[in-house]
């Protein structure tokens, strides 16, 4: 499921848009604090973001900056002004699109389709299953089964378990870690990751594999094969 992050400040639109975008199996996120938009940006990871140009205490084209200057995560600019200038400006600072309010639904998504396909190549064919521990480990669609049950974990938690289960029986550090999942460790605090893990542990315990990612104080963590507990 892709991680989308709308950044528009109208609550009723962005309300409607994150109904309607659910709809169609995409998972999205708004800005809670206007003050703390790049430390929220770290937090989530999105792979798609949406930035509406007026926003509070700055518009878009400076979040578009500040995330161009941190990441490579395609940006679609959404707004209701209807001057050229705006465009030329959105797409100067490394946006991939711009779509002017209002809109027909249909056409955003083709869009948001269109943009994903074209960075992230879904469509070409890859390895997604994975077992561990008796679990069969679903990358693409987010999913653990055993025999106990099925659960769905969020795209952070599979994506850090996919990277200890590539590393069985072995220490992947905290470091590490943090430097795959987050493009810009500056905005990360140190219980970030902490919390991500404790939450993928706590999933993993609904199917009784929570004792199988085991801390390491001071280094990392490890995904334990079951054989060898």
């Amino acid at each position: 499921m892709f991680k989308l992050l709308l950044i528009e400040d109208d609550t009723s639109l962005f309300n409607e848009l994150r109904d309607r975008l659910s709809q169609w199996s995409y998972d999205v996120y708004g800005i809670q604090d206007f003050n703390q938009v790049m430390a929220e940006f770290a937090a989530i990871k999105p792979d798609l973001v949406i930035i509406d140009i007026q926003l509070p205490k700055f518009d878009g084209f400076h979040w578009c900056r500040m995330i161009r200057s941190h990441s490579n995560v395609p940006i679609l600019f959404l707004s209701s002004r209807e001057h050229p200038t705006d465009m030329v400006m959105a797409m100067q600072l490394g946006a991939d699109d711009f779509i002017q309010k209002p809109f027909h639904f249909d056409v955003l998504i083709a869009k948001i389709q269109a943009t994903l396909r074209r960075v992230y190549n879904y469509n070409t064919e890859q390895v997604s299953i994975r077992t561990w521990s008796g679990a069969t480990v679903d990358v693409e669609r987010n999913t653990v089964s055993n025999e106990i049950g099925s659960i769905e974990l969020s795209k952070n938690e599979m994506y850090i378990l996919k990277l200890l289960i590539e590393q069985k029986n072995k220490i992947v550090k905290r470091d590490d870690l943090i430097n795959s999942l987050w493009d810009d460790k500056r905005f990360i605090s140190d219980n970030t990751l902490t919390v991500n893990v404790n939450r993928l542990r706590k999933r993993l315990e609904e199917i009784g594999l929570g004792r199988y990612i085991e801390t390491k104080v001071g280094q990392g963590y490890v995904a334990i094969e079951e054989d060898s507990l």
